[in-house]
Parts: structure tokens; C-alpha cells; sequence
């Protein structure tokens, strides 16, 4: 049992039948009576058992587990596996987190005949994490895992923004670690947020299209496409800016998107930041939660003479960033205080925090939300962890450290 051949027995299988391949590895070498992963829903507040494949019937909505209050909401809030046991003679039952680099996937759980000792709890880890990647791997050839991931019919609005949303809502590096939720409101309003790390950068993205419904996601899809198209080939974030503006004004209907964009060098710290027409982002540091006020320039696809002006934030190690849309500011949580609520979870996994975020919304709005509430949460380490000269990409991380770019205070 080792991840070398769990990883070479779930590639052997079909796509939809990998987890059982695993299973029945993991019954037959540590005599367990029953496996099974347990999959994350889009909202992170629930999660769906996966059964055998054939047991699967994907016509039907997906049985939800809420999460809150269980065992499985500690594992996976913790990233700790947890051992429970109702006394001597009972199965011993074991979850295990199934996650990648931050992006808590789901759970792989198990019932036991005997406690497990140290070895079969590292075993049972590797497993755990090899399956990780055996889900990112096969999720793109079938429908089971995107099924398991919806307890409830998506509108043909949301379908369109969960598609444009990273594959991945969670990442860890060296320097930092970032992670998005967004909650549909009961017509989607067209919220988005992306990430992608390049070799020397992070760059991240919060936008919100007007309107609602089809409307919206496709305005929503025209701005993904553009400022991914601009990055994708070497653009700089003024002109994914100009690309992304240009294209809503030829093809966005007179529609119009409010956005923020922001690259973070991963040699020197560095920021470059722009805000089009969007609510100012949050920072938390050393205790204290404050807003960051850039100049704000007008929206994408904006039918009047304009420009975009590349700013820098000031923002150093230890540091919280939060970047929302206003479906986190509406009138009907004005008695939520976010400021103090980012205070109060500064401990948590970014992940976790922005999973706490949305749930308040959503709690302050009984449920139906008006406008989609959408944030994404970073935390930023530093680049002295994960130095590399910008011309050789050596390693500097035990080299004499530059200091940190000087920059304005937004």
C-alpha cells in the first residue's frame, strides 16, 4: 500500500470506478470493513458520499452531509486525521483529509476492526493525499465528481459562473496562501474571482457583471476570457486591464463590470494593483483590520473616455488581504460587522475564513441573497521563504535576503 501503487492502480481503472480501486486496496490491506470518499460541495458547507460506481445515480441530486458541528467539519478545518471509537469491541473509525495544496477536495473515512497504530495512520495519510490527485486527475472525464459537488439544480446562469471559477478555490506556496468562496445569490449576479501563480508572480482577480441571470454570466465569461487571454500571453495587469475593457465595449451589450486586479511579484514582494468601480479591499495586520483606499477608476466596458492607473498596495509579511464584491456589503447585513468578524478569524486557514465569511452572509440574509457574495482571502508569508534570482531562477532562500521594494501606501 504505498501512494506509487494507489496512484498506478486508479490510473489502470476507469475514470468513475479510481476511488473504488482504492477502496479495495485499502479494505484488503488494513482489513478495513468499509471506505469511502467523501466530496466537498461548491459551497464548503456540506459534503456528498461517493459510493461504488455503480451505486452512483447522478439523475438524482446528491445526498448532502452538513458539515457543521461534525467530525468531518474539524478534519477538515484542522487538516488533522481524527480517530473515534465508541469502546471496546466497536469499529474504530477514521477520517482523513483528501486535500492538495489547500483546496480541501474532501474525506477519505474508514472503519477499522483495531485502533491503528502509527504506520497504518501514515498509510492512511498517504492515501489520503494521493487521492487528491487521483480526483483532480479524473474529474475531467466525468460528470460523477461534478454531480457530487452540486446538492442542489444549478440555474443555467450559475452553471455558466461555477465554469469560469478556478478549478482549484484553495492554494498554498511558499509566500502565501490564498482561497476564494462565492454564494450565488437567488438570481446570479454575475460574480467571478480567479488566481493563477506564474513563475515569478501571483495574480488575483475579483470581478461582479451588472445585471442578472443569463445576462450576467455572460458579461461575467466575457471578462474572465479577456483578462485571461491578456495574461496568458505575457500581458502586463494594465494591459489585461485594456484588453478586458476593450472587449466588454465591443461585445458586452452596454454592460458594464466592476473588478480589481492585483499581481504580487514572488522575488521581491512587489504589488501592482487596479480597481475598476469595485468596494475597496480589506487588510488585516497586526491585529487590526483597516480599508485600503486606491484610486478607483471607472468599470470595464464603461462607454466614455477612460484609463486604468497601475497602483501599489502596501502589503508586507503577515499580512490578511480580503477582496470582495458588495453582496458582502448589503443593507440587510449592515448590523454584521466584517471588519471584526476578518478580526476574529485572522487564525483560521484563508480557506476557512472566507468559508466563515460567506456562511455570515448568508445567515444575515436568512438564506436568499439578493446580490452573490463573493470573497477572496490571502495571506501573505513573504518572499524570504522562497527566494530565486529573477534572471537564473536559482534558489536564494539561504542567500542573503534583498529587502523589500519600497512602495506607497495605498
Amino acid at each position: 500500500m504505498t501512494l506509487a501503487g494507489a496512484l498506478s492502480a486508479a490510473e489502470a481503472a476507469a475514470p468513475v470506478e479510481s476511488l473504488d480501486v482504492v477502496a479495495r486496496m485499502l479494505k484488503e490491506h488494513l482489513g478495513a470493513v468499509a471506505v469511502s470518499f467523501l466530496i466537498t460541495d461548491f459551497t464548503g458547507s456540506s459534503v456528498v458520499r461517493l459510493g461504488a460506481a455503480g451505486s452512483v445515480g447522478t439523475d438524482e441530486p446528491a445526498r448532502r452531509i452538513w458539515l457543521r458541528g461534525t467530525l468531518y467539519d474539524d478534519v477538515i478545518r484542522t487538516q488533522q486525521p481524527a480517530v473515534e471509537t465508541d469502546g471496546e469491541g466497536a469499529l474504530v473509525r477514521v477520517v482523513a483529509p483528501v486535500t492538495n495544496r489547500g483546496d480541501a477536495i474532501g474525506l477519505l473515512e474508514l472503519f477499522l476492526p483495531a485502533a491503528p497504530g502509527a504506520q497504518v495512520m501514515r498509510e492512511i495519510g498517504e492515501t489520503a493525499h494521493a487521492l487528491a490527485y487521483i480526483v483532480i486527475a479524473n474529474r475531467s472525464f466525468t460528470d460523477v465528481y461534478q454531480w457530487a459537488r452540486r446538492t442542489s439544480p444549478l440555474s443555467l446562469a450559475a452553471e455558466i459562473q461555477h465554469r469560469l471559477l478556478p478549478a482549484s478555490l484553495a492554494c498554498e506556496a511558499a509566500q502565501f496562501a490564498v482561497a476564494g468562496a462565492l454564494e450565488p445569490a437567488d438570481h446570479v449576479g454575475g460574480d467571478t474571482f480567479d488566481y493563477v501563480i506564474d513563475r515569478d508572480t501571483v495574480q488575483l482577480s475579483v470581478t461582479d457583471a451588472m445585471g442578472h441571470d443569463v445576462a450576467a454570466a455572460l458579461l461575467a465569461t466575457l471578462m474572465v476570457s479577456a483578462l485571461r487571454r491578456a495574461r496568458r500571453a505575457g500581458g502586463s495587469l494594465l494591459e489585461q486591464a485594456r484588453q478586458a475593457d476593450r472587449a466588454l465595449y465591443e461585445h458586452g451589450q452596454h454592460g458594464y463590470v466592476t473588478g480589481q486586479l492585483l499581481r504580487i511579484s514572488l522575488l521581491d514582494g512587489g504589488t501592482e494593483f487596479i480597481n475598476a468601480g469595485h468596494p475597496w479591499p480589506l487588510r488585516m495586520r497586526d491585529g487590526r483590520v483597516q480599508q485600503i483606499a486606491p484610486e478607483v477608476d471607472m468599470p470595464f466596458g464603461v462607454r466614455i473616455p477612460h484609463g486604468y492607473r497601475v497602483q501599489s498596495l502596501d502589503l508586507r509579511p503577515g499580512d490578511r488581504l480580503v477582496m470582495l464584491t458588495d453582496g458582502m456589503l448589503e443593507r440587510n447585513i449592515m448590523n454584521l460587522d466584517l471588519s471584526d468578524l476578518i478580526g476574529r478569524t485572522r487564525a483560521l486557514h484563508p480557506r476557512e475564513a472566507a468559508r466563515t465569511l460567506i456562511a455570515a452572509v448568508i445567515d444575515a440574509n436568512r438564506g436568499h441573497l439578493k446580490d452573490d457574495a463573493t470573497v477572496i482571502c490571502l495571506d501573505w508569508h513573504g518572499t524570504g521563504n522562497a527566494q530565486r534570482d529573477a534572471a537564473t531562477g536559482a534558489d536564494l532562500t539561504n542567500a542573503s535576503q534583498p529587502s523589500q521594494r519600497d512602495k506607497p501606501t495605498a
